[in-house]
């Protein structure tokens, strides 16, 4: 009987970007290339999301700036959603805008209530280069949007205003992990 991988069980941990670091901060470049070296990647990411037992993680947070990101998130039915997208593109947002606590694991033990849309569709492909659709609602959708701002180079704390914005920032300041 042959068992499925468990994604990010071949993979290794990788060194987390911090807020700060130049590549969390730039637009990632397109894939291009669909072979071994992408799949390594995509398992990397996998296990340092486990390790840092996040829900989400885009390329660029452990150092490379490929658009590309892994998520294993429930959704607000507690359905648990599992997987990756190759050269996303944000297609679809709407619903209700919600307030909600948002971390990143670049910015470790710090949240803020962010502004985000209750159902996200993200398209892309695999690391195989097949086409590939993600609809999210709730807290999936969050996690959609989010990723797909790591690949546009911004982090959550970019779509604060006023004392949210300067309250995350002062924290981060004062971060042992501060870069």
């Amino acid at each position: 009987m042959r068992h499925r991988s468990i994604p990010g069980a071949h993979g290794r941990v990788r060194p987390l970007t911090l807020l700060g670091q130049p590549v969390l901060h730039g637009e990632c470049k397109e894939v291009t290339g669909f072979g071994p070296e992408l799949s390594r990647l995509v398992e990397d990411l996998f296990a340092t999301m486990y390790a840092a037992r996040g829900v989400g993680l885009a390329a660029n947070q452990i150092g490379e700036p490929s658009r590309v990101f892994v998520y294993d998130c429930p959704d607000d039915e507690d359905v648990r959603h599992l997987g990756h997208v190759v050269n996303p593109r944000l297609v679809e947002t709407g619903g209700v805008v919600l307030r909600g606590p948002e971390g990143c694991l670049s910015l470790p033990g710090l949240e803020a209530g962010t502004e985000r849309y209750d159902h996200a569709v993200v398209e892309g492909c695999t690391v195989t280069g097949e086409p590939v659709t993600v609809h999210g609602t709730g807290f999936f959708a969050r996690c959609l949007q989010h990723e797909c701002d790591h690949i546009e180079g911004r982090v959550y704390t970019d779509r604060l205003t006023g004392w949210r914005r300067r309250r995350v920032l002062r924290q981060a300041a004062r971060a042992p992990w501060r870069w």
